[in-house]
């Protein structure tokens, strides 16, 4: 969608603004997803790069930016760009999450004694990590030229990544994993809900390239495609 209102952002400084804001709380977002994993699964200590806290308070504050200049645009501007404004609204909400969802990954490092293993799960927690990091990619590549091929990619990869994420997580309730004693299993189990929600949240984001407005956050618009689920 929205990469049909590009030459209309090109015209109006303030919607310009804006989408640019947009793209840095997204690169914001990445920086934060890193330096999070990075301290639960790589690090004894906890030990964190970033101040993830500070990252989060800016994406905040680029949040309400966005949302006054959308709405500074759309009271001066022709209704034609009603949609675009709507939809970097959307977006901004989406990039605020990912920022509360990496806080949640901090929040467990801290708490975790020592680095996480995943144990007999470990090659796919990191198939799915892995992902996430390349959908981030993949999504701030996309997002200045409104690249639908590549934001199609980041949607199709959020749909395994779901569908896996649950299958993880009925193993762990059912207690199958006998490798893992009962914090490392609760552990797994919130750190591969928090990869599950980070990479919806990139799939919605990516559909606001694909999708009219009406189906930001749903699959490509085709009648063929199974049901959408999160």
């Amino acid at each position: 969608m929205l990469n049909q209102f590009f030459e209309l952002f090109r015209k109006d400084n303030m919607l310009q603004q804006a989408y640019d804001r947009s793209l840095e709380m997204l690169e914001a977002d990445r920086e934060m997803f890193l330096a999070a994993s990075s301290s639960l699964r790589e690090h004894d200590d906890a030990r964190i790069e970033l101040d993830i806290y500070a990252k989060d308070q800016l994406i905040n504050a680029y949040e309400r930016e966005v949302r006054r200049k959308v709405l500074t645009h759309l009271a001066l501007s022709s209704s034609r760009s009603i949609a675009a404004g709507l939809a970097l609204v959307s977006i901004v909400i989406d990039i605020e999450r990912i920022g509360d969802l990496t806080k949640n990954i901090v929040d467990l490092a801290l708490n975790h004694p020592g680095r996480l293993n995943c144990g007999s799960l470990e090659e796919d927690i990191r198939k799915i990590e892995t992902t996430v990091k390349t959908m981030f990619t993949l999504l701030i590549e996309a997002f200045p030229d409104g690249d639908q091929d590549k934001a199609k990619e980041v949607m199709s990869e959020h749909w395994w990544i779901a569908r896996r994420s649950d299958e993880i997580l009925n193993i762990l309730i059912k207690r199958s994993e006998a490798d893992l004693v009962c914090n490392e299993a609760v552990s797994t189990a919130l750190y591969v809900r928090f990869l599950k929600r980070i990479s919806a949240h990139l799939m919605n984001i990516a559909s606001s390239i694909v999708n009219p407005f009406d189906r930001i956050g749903f699959r490509d618009d085709n009648p063929d495609n199974p049901s959408d689920d999160e």
